[in-house]
């Protein structure tokens, strides 16, 4: 009898090992099903990933900062002070990146760390107290202090922690150079710039003259948010929150880090921001 590929062994023959053709395309096991649709979703993402390296890194204008801070609290439920604490103890760690204590000049680790009244302020009294937390010894200069409940909590922690609050800055530019190795300035934000230049006038014409370098969060003090600096300090390092604002193209220091390791995937996507890779588990990027 001539062999057909739809012939089959019965079941009395004697050859244990002969089966079915059909069977070769049965439906994988579900263990194998899973595997499969993992791997594709991988490769998926992978796929989207490098399109994403492709492409230059967004910076933000100030009206989709703001939005997509908006979208963080109200669709994705992150609590403000979450995310405070989040961005203060990223830019602490950026800040003992870029200047580990053993490069320190002054035989005392000291900082000063000049809050302004709105969230970045904030994000500065938190900065502060892991500052304290890695052996640094920071000093808060806090001239106008906020009258929020959350941001009297920060306020007391730093307290309770023994860091010391000044009651005036020194016009004396030398004596600022004298007594500490690096000053944060955590004034502005995305806060309005002109009010601010009105508020904190003396300060910045105070850092505009010091020599020790200057860490900025997220927009460098007397800049404008968008368009860059116009009569505002020089920042040695600039810490970008999130994701950089349009100012930072700007910035001509000597490290640019970004930190903040938070934002949901999905909002990365939906403002195209392209942000970089993080090495490992750190939350902070040298730009």
């Amino acid at each position: 009898m001539q062999w057909s590929p739809e012939a089959t062994v019965p079941e009395s023959s004697s050859q244990p090992h002969s089966i079915s053709i059909s069977a070769r395309h049965k439906t994988p096991p579900p263990q194998a099903q899973r595997q499969l649709h993992t791997d594709m979703a991988s490769t998926n993402h992978a796929v989207e990933q490098e399109a994403a390296e492709s492409e230059p890194i967004k910076f933000l204008s100030k009206e989709e900062a703001r939005a997509m801070e908006k979208e963080l609290y109200e669709e994705y439920r992150f609590g403000q002070q979450q995310l405070i604490e989040i961005c203060g103890h990223s830019c602490a760690m950026a800040i003992a990146k870029a200047y580990p204590l053993s490069s320190l000049t002054r035989k005392q680790p000291t900082v000063l760390v000049i809050c302004g009244q709105e969230q970045n302020g904030a994000i500065g009294l938190v900065c502060a107290r892991h500052l304290r937390i890695f052996e640094y010894e920071p000093t808060i200069f806090y001239p106008k202090r906020s009258c929020k409940s959350l941001f009297l909590d920060f306020t007391v922690q730093c307290e309770k922690m023994d860091i010391p609050f000044l009651s005036y800055l020194p016009t004396e530019v030398q004596l600022i150079n004298d007594a500490y190795n690096l000053i944060v300035d955590s004034m502005q934000g995305l806060s309005d710039e002109a009010g601010l230049k009105e508020q904190y006038c003396n300060i910045l014409t105070t850092l505009k003259q010091v020599k020790i370098p200057i860490i900025s969060v997220d927009v460098p003090s007397g800049w404008d948010a968008e368009k860059g600096k116009d009569d505002g300090i020089n920042p040695e390092v600039l810490i970008s929150l999130v994701a950089p604002k349009k100012c930072a193209t700007h910035f001509s220091g000597k490290s640019h880090f970004l930190a903040g390791r938070y934002l949901p995937y999905d909002l990365q996507k939906k403002y195209a921001l392209n942000l970089p890779d993080y090495p490992g588990t750190e939350s902070i990027v040298q730009l």
